[in-house]
């Protein structure tokens, strides 16, 4: 079986990847962005985990299939595009880049994530942003055009999560029950209605200022790019500010 085959001016590479170990087609790509590949195309992918883990540089991977566990763990500047659906844990501790998916992922996207972006045009798992952060100045951003399960935003400590409900019937509530428990950093967009007793007693409903909506705008612009969507019309919907009510929820459980 030909593992990939490269295109004429060696910037583009194509791996087919059925029935490859995680560890061989890491391997793989690795290897082509290490010759110099801008963009690789992996069809076949069945499951593989970690793909892209800690990739650094320019590189665009578009991704036939549904990848694994983590994928984009770590991800340092690099771009993923999966044309499909995702699993769990999509963009662990993920430091720079963006990860497009096209289609649904599974529970605790952007876990511990602390730069670049993520945008999911369908609806997620459970714990999604669980314990995103934002270091040296910087956060990351987690979009998600649908809705969310339970325990959203679940010790956020920094970054930025919107929630847009474009998979919800019309006038439906959010779903998700637990919403930001043990928040203690970085804000939650959910567009669409939410009840007070959805969310955890760590976070408040606010207003929206200037500030906030030059973030929605930017960051629902992007995700009306990517997905062929109407941005103005996203945004002409209502929306809400959750943030957290104390920087150290649990301070009081700790001595000093």
């Amino acid at each position: 079986m030909t593992a990939y085959t490269s295109s004429q001016r060696g910037s583009a590479v194509r791996i087919d990847a059925n029935g490859f170990h995680y560890r061989e087609l890491n391997g793989l790509i690795r290897q082509a962005v290490a010759k110099g590949a801008r963009r690789l195309d992996l069809h076949g992918v069945h499951g593989q985990r970690y793909i892209a883990t800690n990739l650094r540089g320019g590189a665009e991977i578009h991704i036939h299939g549904t990848p694994g566990n983590d994928l984009g763990a770590f991800l340092d500047g690099s771009r993923i595009i999966v044309h499909g659906n995702a699993q769990d844990g999509c963009g662990n501790t993920m430091n720079e880049g963006e990860i497009i998916v096209h289609g649904h992922a599974g529970d605790i996207a952007g876990l511990s994530a602390r730069g670049g972006s993520i945008f999911i045009r369908e609806d997620v798992g459970y714990r999604a942003g669980i314990h995103m952060k934002a270091y040296q100045g910087r956060g990351a951003a987690l979009v998600i055009g649908g809705t969310a399960q339970d325990f959203l935003g679940e010790y956020m400590a920094g970054g930025i999560m919107v929630v847009l409900g474009l998979t919800l019937n019309g006038g439906n509530c959010h779903k998700a029950s637990f919403v930001g428990t043990g928040m203690h950093g970085g804000v939650i967009y959910l567009r669409g209605a939410i009840n007070e007793h959805q969310l955890g007693k760590e976070v408040g409903i606010s207003r929206l200022n200037r500030k906030d909506r030059a973030i929605l705008r930017d960051l629902v612009g992007q995700f009306a790019d990517h997905f062929g969507l109407d941005a103005e019309e996203i945004l002409a919907a209502r929306f809400v500010k959750l943030v957290p009510l104390h920087l150290r929820p649990y301070g009081r459980l700790y001595t000093h």
